[in-house]
């Protein structure tokens, strides 16, 4: 079985896309104050993020706190079950009743281009990978549970909320980076890997099967397999165009900016969608191809 097209961005057959739960906007959870500029000196830590400093203050905003207390008020969804409403607790303070907790830092996410996968891009670093979002876990676990904090690049500079979702791999992962490393995702099959010098590692179990068992390879071989399994998948593509594409590649505009769509957050193998005032279940198929 085939999933249906969701997006004109590429993915591989079988896996459901990471962006499921990447929002097209997080205007519909919360009314967040207008996305973070650039105004505010920029924090020179961690030089490879622009605009750090307005990153640093959304996801320690009252806005980024209440909408991660929103997220974490709804039990995830259990079983079956599609499209499975639960209301949001209609309180003045959503945060109230829950542990103090707090969100971290915000953290680079890494992925493959589009360019380096088609094979047109050089298989170097700043050709090979990109920063794609921001992502910020929370100090400790609120009743038993984690959550992340996805950001995405606004148009014009600055940040906006993207996502709340469940668990904190992404930031666990994106957090290994060292000094003379870059760890990066290949978002399809939820793969994550070090690269160091121009040599990939896998950091994962999906990694690992990602380089064929393999403990490394070089840029240049995991350009060929990344080729070999997406380039007749990119954005214009027969698979694209005929509806079959379930992943992502190239950022799509409407993430430059929030918007009233639902925002999508993600809970282990389901999303929760706001719509209408409530969250509903939505299943994320693997499929068969």
């Amino acid at each position: 079985m085939h999933e249906r097209r969701t997006s004109g961005r590429w993915a591989a057959p079988r896996l459901s896309r990471l962006t499921t739960v990447l929002a097209l906007g997080a205007s519909a959870l919360l009314s967040v104050a207008g996305p973070a500029h650039a105004a505010a000196p920029r924090d020179p830590r961690p030089a490879d993020i622009p605009d750090y400093r307005a990153a640093l203050d959304l996801v320690k905003s009252a806005d980024v706190h209440n909408a991660v207390c929103r997220f974490l008020s709804v039990p995830v969804p259990q079983g079956d079950g599609v499209e499975t409403p639960q209301p949001i607790p209609d309180k003045a303070d959503p945060c109230e009743g829950m542990p103090a907790f707090t969100v971290k830092d915000p953290l680079a996410l890494n992925e493959i281009t589009p360019g380096f996968v088609a094979g047109t891009s050089l298989p170097i670093a700043t050709e090979a990978v990109r920063l794609s979002h921001l992502v910020s876990a929370l100090n400790a676990p609120v009743n038993g549970r984690n959550a992340t904090v996805m950001l995405a690049p606004t148009e014009g500079g600055g940040w906006h909320l993207a996502a709340v979702r469940e668990g904190d791999s992404d930031a666990t992962y994106a957090g290994t980076a060292t000094v003379g490393t870059l760890v990066f995702t290949e978002p399809q099959i939820r793969g994550w890997y070090r690269l160091k010098l121009t040599t990939v590692e896998p950091l994962n179990d999906q990694a690992r099967q990602g380089l064929d068992g393999r403990s490394s390879v070089s840029l240049s071989d995991y350009q060929k397999l990344v080729k070999a399994r997406y380039a007749d998948k990119l954005p214009g593509s027969a698979y694209d165009t005929t509806g079959m594409s379930s992943g992502y590649g190239a950022t799509k505009k409407t993430e430059d900016a929030p918007s009233s769509t639902p925002l999508l957050l993600g809970g282990s193998g389901a999303a929760l969608a706001l719509a209408g005032g409530a969250f509903a279940l939505r299943r994320r198929r693997h499929t068969t191809a």
